[in-house]
């Protein structure tokens, strides 16, 4: 093999070589910014992220409304009264003891709350019929609700009633109890829903 043959084959391989080298750098810099594109945006990440709520000023009977993951979570500091009238009204309830899977077990009792702060109700403020967001009715016996009504959320789209605990009546469009998300009180004053660690 001559001289000017071996220069021609070193030359080849480098120039293989440098063009794969500037390929893949070219291909890495078209891949990244279209890989990064199917990443969540910021404002994404921090709607799934949990949200701390003080509930230091929530007086009793008084319902708090934030938001997480886009959807209404309510927030109500029961009152004595309130926790009492809880029993009168089970046997017009569809699942009393919340034996269906809409809350976490740490909820899955009749007041549907964390044994620690039981009056403080905690609940994703959406009908389990079709969405709509029922209003807080905490009156007893109003006109438009009948004598037997003891407190609860009512939703005025197609008429389903749940108690003071997001328990669904029954005979009404709602399949369903009111969802509780995961929660968790860091303190005596402040909770964290998105998050029910023990350690929170």
């Amino acid at each position: 093999m001559s001289t000017a043959e071996m220069v021609d084959h070193d030359r080849r391989r480098f120039l293989t070589a440098s063009a794969t080298v500037v390929g893949g750098v070219g291909a890495a810099f078209v891949a990244v910014p279209f890989l990064a594109s199917w990443a969540p945006s910021e404002r994404a990440r921090a709607a799934g992220a949990p949200v701390e709520v003080d509930i230091s000023r929530l007086e009793p009977g008084a319902r708090l409304v934030v938001e997480w993951r886009g959807r209404p979570i309510w927030v109500l500091n029961r009152t004595d009264t309130m926790m009492e009238l809880l029993p009168e009204v089970v046997s017009d309830l569809r699942d009393p003891e919340s034996n269906e899977s809409q809350q976490p077990p740490y909820t899955q009792n009749s007041i549907r709350a964390r044994e620690s702060m039981p009056n403080i109700f905690v609940a994703i403020g959406v009908c389990t019929h079709l969405g709509c967001s029922p209003q807080y009715r905490p009156e007893i016996a109003p006109d438009d609700l009948g004598p037997n009504w003891k407190g609860g959320f009512f939703c005025a789209c197609h008429g389903s009633r749940f108690d003071l605990a997001g328990r669904v009546f029954r005979g009404v469009p709602a399949p369903t109890n009111l969802v509780i998300p995961p929660y968790a009180f860091i303190s005596d004053t402040r909770l964290l829903v998105g998050d029910d660690s023990e350690a929170a």
